[in-house]
């Protein structure tokens, strides 16, 4: 972003990579794969780099409401600085607290998810699929983030860029509005489990396993991180996938 600003330019938008996706080995290949994907189809972005700091989510839901506050006003005033007015991220995490946690503190953006975004892109044809590729008639089970699904209501957008790879969804019977946890949302991904009769995410990667789909398709870093967990346990890895759908649409790209 700051060399944009030093030449005077603006991006069509700012991707916002967070913590996950700058950190975590698994995560970055999302981030790599999304970036792939607009610097393929001609997307002018730009990342913060250096200058992103994590947006304060599991601060604020573990409670420390002074250190969100105090991360929040870092990032907007970075932000505003370069007059960023549209944020795409693949973390429905930093998408939810972009989206509806910072306008309060003054930081208004529009903020969109990358799986809305790559809908968008494939509706505008930027975006064009192979004929029969890599997914087409695989058997493919999808699951709904908390932020991205109940939080924010987006249950469409996914469904469609999956739609566009020609998969057979299978859907699992807690889907959409009645969709489960993955177990690592509120910051419990940071935090020691407490006790009980099984963790949540080997419960929902079983129903995941239970559809017979070779593939669980998934839109946050931390959901992919504990469904794979949980396939994992089940034993399952050399059968069952867990992707995120950037990934997916990285491996379909029409040349």
């Amino acid at each position: 972003m700051a060399e944009y600003a030093a030449t005077g330019e603006m991006p069509e938008v700012l991707f916002w990579v967070g913590c996950a996706g700058s950190f975590d080995q698994r995560a970055q290949r999302i981030t790599k794969a999304f970036a792939q994907i607009l610097d393929k189809v001609g997307v002018q972005f730009a990342i913060l780099g250096k200058e992103e700091m994590c947006t304060g989510d599991p601060a604020r839901r573990a409670g420390n409401e002074f250190l969100f506050q105090m991360m929040a006003y870092n990032n907007i005033q970075t932000l505003n600085m370069y007059g960023v007015k549209k944020i795409v991220t693949a973390c429905p995490h930093c998408f939810n607290i972009l989206k509806n946690e910072y306008p309060p503190l003054g930081g208004t953006y529009e903020v969109i998810h990358h799986t809305t975004f790559l809908q968008q892109l494939i509706n505008d044809g930027r975006v064009r699929m192979k004929e029969g590729g890599e997914f087409k008639g695989r058997k493919i089970t999808y699951h709904d983030s908390c932020y991205l699904g109940r939080g924010n209501n987006i249950y469409e957008a996914p469904r469609e860029v999956l739609q566009a790879m020609d998969v057979e969804l299978v859907e699992m019977k807690r889907c959409r509005t009645n969709g489960l946890c993955c177990g690592a949302g509120g910051a419990q991904m940071f935090k020691e489990e407490e006790a009980g009769l099984t963790r949540v995410n080997f419960d929902r990667s079983a129903e995941a396993i239970d559809t017979g789909a070779t593939i669980i398709a998934a839109n946050c870093p931390f959901c992919t991180t504990m469904l794979t967990d949980g396939v994992k346990n089940k034993e399952k890895e050399d059968n069952v996938l867990v992707m995120d759908i950037a990934e997916m649409v990285a491996k379909s790209l029409a040349d």
